[in-house]
């Protein structure tokens, strides 16, 4: 089968997120977050597990579009699975939900 328009797309590949994600632990999730989106062909689809996280702060925002960022530099789709619904309002206060689109 050629690659085109038709062509089935990838399964999604899935990245984890910690229980816990604040300033302190940003710097090395974003790492693993990022070897992640980088091992994903293009035309992948990223999607970011949130279910463990728990403890976070702002940070898990930032690292969440910088992975998204990532992402999309590469031609690949992203989105966040079961993210909390503190984080969730996080996202709106900061107007930045529509960038963490949930996963189906």
């Amino acid at each position: 089968m050629q690659a085109g328009a038709d062509a089935p797309l990838p399964p999604p590949a899935m990245l984890v997120l910690p229980a816990e994600l604040t300033h302190r632990q940003a710097r090395a999730v974003l790492q693993v977050l990022r070897r992640g989106v980088l091992a994903l062909p293009p035309g992948a689809r990223a999607v970011v597990d949130a279910r463990a996280l728990t403890q976070f702060d702002t940070s898990a925002l930032a690292v969440l579009l910088e992975c998204r960022r990532t992402a999309l530099e590469r031609g690949q789709t992203f989105a966040v699975q079961c993210l909390a619904p503190a984080l969730a309002s996080m996202a709106v206060l900061y107007g930045v939900q529509d960038l963490l689109p949930a996963a189906d």
